[in-house]
C-alpha cells in the first residue's frame, strides 16, 4: 500500500511539472492582441451577416417572382437549403478542428460565400440567367430552363459550403484572440459575445428594412448586389488582420473523442466500477493544449459512463505517464458528455427556451 501511494504521488508531481512546462511553452508562442483585432473580426462578422441575411430573407419572393416557381417548389428549395446548411455545419466544424484550423476554414468559406452571393446576383442581372417575366394579361408563365436552375443551384452550393465553415468557426475564432487565463481576457470574451449578438440583431434590422425594400421596390439586381458587395467588404476586413490574429492549430475534433468514449462505455457496460479509482486523483490535470475546460467530477449517469477510464489503455497496474494523461482527458470527456445530455433537453422542449437555443445556434 505504501509503495502504491508513493507511485501515485510521483505521477501527480510529474503531471503537474509537465502541465507547467506545456503552459510556459505555449504561452510564449502566442501573443493575444484582444480588442486590437476586434475591428477586423467584428467588422467582418457584421458585413458577412448583412450579406447572407440580406439575400436569404427575401429568397422566397425572388424565386416566385423572378424564376416563376410556384410557392410549394420555392419553399421546398429553401427548406432543403436550410436543412443541408445545418447538417453541413457539423462537417465543417469537424474539418476545421481536425485538418485546417479556424483561420484557414474561415478564409476559404468567406470567399466561397461571396462567390455564391455573386452567382445569385448575376441571375438577376443577366436576362438569359432567369426566365422572362410573366405578362400581366396572360395566365401562363414560362418556367426556368435546366441551365438557369443549374446556375442558380451552383450559387446555393457555394453558399452552403461557405456557411458550413463560417457558422461553427466565426464565434470561436473571435474567442481565440483573448487569453482565457487572465481576468482581462475573460472580460474581453464576455464583451465579445455581447458585440457578436448585437451585430447579428443589427444585421437583421438592416436586412429586414433597407435591403428587402431595395429588392422588392427598386431592383433585384441592385438589391442582391448590395449583399454581395457587403460580403466582399467582409473578405477584405478579414484578411487585413492576417498578421495580427492568433491562429490556433487544429488539434482534433472532440466528436471523435466523444464517440470513442461512448464505444468503450458500451464494451465495458458489464464491468463494475471500483469503490475508489486511483486515476481520479489526477482529475485536476488539464494540459494547456486541451480545448476542454475543467469540469467537476459528478456521479450522474453512472450506468451510462460507469467504466474506469484508465481501463481504456491498461488492464492492470499503474499506467505510464502518457497513459495517465490520456486517462484524465477521458474523465474530462465523460463529464462533457454528461453536460451534452443536459443540453439536449431544451431541443426537445417546445418552450421558448428551446427556440431561443435554436435561434442562437443558427446565428
Amino acid at each position: 500500500m505504501g509503495e502504491s501511494e508513493t507511485t501515485m504521488k510521483k505521477i501527480e508531481k510529474e503531471s503537474f511539472e509537465m502541465s507547467e512546462k506545456h503552459e510556459i511553452d505555449d504561452d510564449s508562442k502566442l501573443i493575444y492582441r484582444g480588442w486590437k483585432v476586434m475591428p477586423y473580426i467584428i467588422g467582418n462578422e457584421t458585413f458577412e451577416k448583412l450579406g447572407a441575411i440580406g439575400t436569404l430573407l427575401n429568397l422566397l419572393v425572388y424565386l416566385t417572382t423572378v424564376f416563376n416557381l410556384n410557392n410549394v417548389t420555392a419553399t421546398n428549395i429553401i427548406n432543403i437549403f436550410n436543412g443541408s446548411t445545418n447538417v453541413a455545419t457539423l462537417l465543417g466544424a469537424f474539418v476545421s478542428d481536425t485538418y485546417f484550423g479556424r483561420y484557414n476554414t474561415l478564409g476559404f468559406c468567406i470567399i466561397t460565400s461571396f462567390l455564391g452571393l455573386l452567382a445569385i446576383q448575376l441571375t438577376a442581372v443577366f436576362k438569359n440567367l432567369h426566365p422572362p417575366s410573366c405578362a400581366k394579361e396572360s395566365s401562363t408563365c414560362i418556367g426556368p430552363t435546366a441551365g438557369q436552375m443549374t446556375f442558380l443551384f451552383s450559387g446555393f452550393c457555394l453558399l452552403l459550403i461557405g456557411a458550413s465553415g463560417i457558422r461553427p468557426c466565426n464565434l470561436a475564432f473571435g474567442v481565440d484572440q483573448f487569453n482565457p487565463k487572465t481576468e482581462s481576457g475573460k472580460k474581453g470574451i464576455n464583451s465579445f459575445f455581447n458585440w457578436y449578438y448585437f451585430t447579428f440583431t443589427f444585421a437583421q434590422m438592416i436586412s429586414l428594412s433597407l435591403i428587402v425594400y431595395v429588392q422588392s421596390s427598386v431592383s433585384w439586381a441592385i438589391g442582391l448586389g448590395i449583399p454581395a458587395a457587403l460580403m466582399l467588404l467582409a473578405c477584405v476586413l478579414f484578411f487585413m488582420g492576417d498578421k495580427l490574429y492568433v491562429k490556433v492549430k487544429p488539434s482534433g475534433s472532440p466528436i471523435k473523442s466523444i464517440v470513442q468514449v461512448l464505444v468503450v462505455t458500451v464494451k465495458k457496460r458489464r464491468v463494475k466500477l471500483p469503490a475508489q479509482h486511483p486515476m481520479l486523483s489526477l482529475f485536476d490535470y488539464v494540459p494547456s493544449k486541451c480545448d476542454y475546460p475543467k469540469l467537476p467530477h459528478t456521479y450522474q449517469f453512472r450506468r451510462l459512463l460507469s467504466y474506469p477510464s484508465g481501463w481504456i489503455h491498461t488492464k492492470c497496474g499503474f499506467p505510464s505517464m502518457e497513459e495517465s494523461i490520456l486517462d484524465q482527458l477521458n474523465e474530462e470527456l465523460k463529464e462533457k458528455i454528461k453536460n451534452d445530455v443536459y443540453d439536449m433537453a431544451p431541443w426537445k422542449s417546445p418552450s421558448p427556451d428551446g427556440y431561443r437555443v435554436g435561434f442562437y445556434q443558427n446565428s
